[in-house]
């Protein structure tokens, strides 16, 4: 192998992982920002669905989780009482920039 051919093949190993890792044209938002979506849409659709939403302790606890950092046990409750009242969770998708 000649040494342009090395030389241009561990330059390509060197640079694919930066592409690898690039963002997509969509990004999703994270578990805190997701969290905070979540309180906001059951706190905008409780007072309709109260009988569906019931176990307001366990909601409560959910919310104090999502605002300590704990998202990975306050996302799960608070999905879970949206669908029960066959509310749509929001999106994980965040609107693209504009240029």
């Amino acid at each position: 192998m000649s040494m342009i051919t090395k030389g241009l093949l561990v330059s390509g190993l060197l640079v694919s992982p930066l592409f690898a890792s690039a963002p997509a044209f969509a990004q999703t938002m994270d578990d805190a920002a997701y969290c905070q979506a979540l309180i906001k849409k059951y706190f905008k659709f409780a007072p309709a669905h109260r009988r569906e939403m019931a176990g307001t302790v366990e909601v409560n606890v959910a919310i104090e989780q999502c605002k300590a950092g704990n998202t990975a046990a306050g996302i799960p409750v608070l999905e879970s009482k949206l669908r029960d009242a066959k509310i749509d969770l929001p999106s994980r998708d965040t609107p693209l920039a504009k240029p």
